[in-house]
């Protein structure tokens, strides 16, 4: 009977190291899978990585552009508003000009009216006081020549440098 139990155990301990050795397989099988499940999101992982980091840099190319494009427009609209600028003053000196020429040949029309009469009392347009023959060399039109003088107004009389 000895013989018959110790039959048993050994088969038993054979059974035993068997199950044993199938759960090593199967633990050693299910530990391989979970590394290839690993390696595959740490793959997937590092792909989409480098994908953000790839979209990351075409972004800051495509900022960049634009920034460039902004700058370039600030600055033709800067020189485009200091060439509007320098016109403008331009424009003002001339008018400036035109206003006391024009005050000045009204201070000559009141010195003739108030003097000789030329231009008569009913007004500049008034045809029947006005004398188309010049009174003396002050109304010859070549003594005049100094009332006809171009006008003269740069960009640079505004810069001081």
């Amino acid at each position: 009977m000895a013989s018959s139990s110790g039959t048993s155990s050994g088969s038993s301990q054979l059974q035993n190291s068997g199950s044993e050795e199938d759960l090593q397989a199967l633990m050693d099988q299910r530990k391989r899978k979970r590394m290839i499940s690993n390696r595959e999101s740490a793959r997937r992982s590092r792909m989409r990585k480098q994908k953000h980091l790839d979209d990351l840099v075409a972004q800051v190319a495509q900022l960049r552009k634009e920034n460039q494009q902004i700058i370039q427009s600030v600055t033709n609209t800067t020189q485009h508003y200091m060439n509007i600028e320098t016109e403008n003053s331009i424009l003002r000196a001339q008018a400036s000009e035109l206003s006391h020429r024009l005050q000045a040949l009204n201070d000559i029309i009141n010195f003739l009216n108030a003097n000789t009469g030329v231009f008569g009392a009913a007004g500049v347009g008034d045809s029947s006081t006005f004398s188309t023959e010049p009174i003396d060399s002050f109304m010859n039109p070549m003594s005049l020549s100094y009332l006809n003088q171009p006008i003269m107004a740069t960009s640079d009389i505004f810069n001081p440098y």
